[in-house]
């Protein structure tokens, strides 16, 4: 059993690079450890376990900021609130396959629209998106509420 290793060791077993190890001890995620004098830093073994949690996380979606909750609530042995954010990412997720659907129906029917029609005809795709009406662009559901659309009055 290796009893401590080099970053780019650490890097190499947990299949990432050695500046993903410095970005994730930047963002609080892994502990950095400390450097004896004139020697080099010593990784435990652990930590190749904690940066495969944070992959695998983020395969699941989950930002980095999360991750930090998620690491939180491991030590806290939390599972009912571990539960509710895992429950709260799959209503994202959700979402963003509902909108993914819809658009893919709206460019479905555009580019239907352009096999039905002669080439004579202008394209109805760039006909379509250079409409000078406007058009109610549904708002994302994976938007933070600061980025979403604001209704506007008649004028």
């Amino acid at each position: 059993m290796i009893e401590s290793m080099s970053i780019g060791v650490a890097a190499r077993e947990a299949g990432v690079g050695v500046e993903t190890i410095r970005f994730y001890q930047r963002r609080g995620l892994i502990d950095e450890p400390a450097k004896p004098f004139r020697g080099v830093r010593r990784y435990p073994p652990d930590v190749v376990n904690r940066i495969r949690f944070i992959k695998r996380a983020q395969v699941l979606g989950f930002s980095l900021d999360e991750i930090v909750v998620l690491q939180r609530l491991e030590l806290a042995g939390a599972c009912a609130e571990t539960r509710d954010l895992a429950i709260a990412k799959l209503e994202i997720i959700e979402s963003k396959i509902s909108d993914l659907s819809r658009l893919r129906d709206s460019l479905a029917s555009l580019v239907s629209r352009c096999d039905q029609e002669g080439s004579d005809a202008g394209c109805p795709i760039i006909e379509s998106l250079a409409k000078d009406e406007q058009t109610q662009v549904p708002e994302r559901a994976t938007d933070p509420p600061s980025r979403r659309r604001r209704p506007t009055r008649g004028r």
